[in-house]
């Protein structure tokens, strides 16, 4: 198992990126249907991304309940990140999701929060060696 203490930066980029990430997953369950008539993102697409989204910010949450943080699991998190990231603009620029125009800024800035998150964490991990 590789911890160690676990500095505040670290705990508080997890935690953010936990409520952002659920919220973001509640909010496509609970406006499946206003989303899809402003983003165009599928209604199918949505619950299945919200529920993973909600599981995932959980998941992500609970990490930063034990005094320490795993730093395996925390560079996973990074990792994950930046598959969603990437994979998010590769979809939109394959047009493999059909959004709107404001769909399309929705996920490049989704994207870029995502990214962002990662980036933080991964600064955190690093301030921890």
């Amino acid at each position: 198992m590789t911890t160690t203490a676990t500095t505040p930066l670290l705990r508080l980029a997890l935690r953010l990126d936990a409520v952002v990430t659920g919220a973001n997953g509640l909010a496509y369950l609970l406006l499946s249907g206003p989303v899809n008539d402003l983003l165009g993102l599928a209604v199918p697409l949505q619950r299945g991304v919200g529920v993973f989204l909600l599981v995932y910010g959980v998941a992500v949450w609970l990490l930063t309940v034990p005094r320490v943080v795993n730093r395996g699991a925390a560079a996973a998190v990074v990792a994950l990140n930046v598959v969603w990231a990437v994979v998010s603009v590769a979809e939109l620029a394959l047009g493999g999701l059909g959004t709107t125009t404001l769909g399309a800024v929705w996920v490049v800035a989704q994207a870029l929060v995502v990214g962002g998150f990662a980036a933080l964490q991964y600064v955190a991990l690093r301030r921890e060696r």
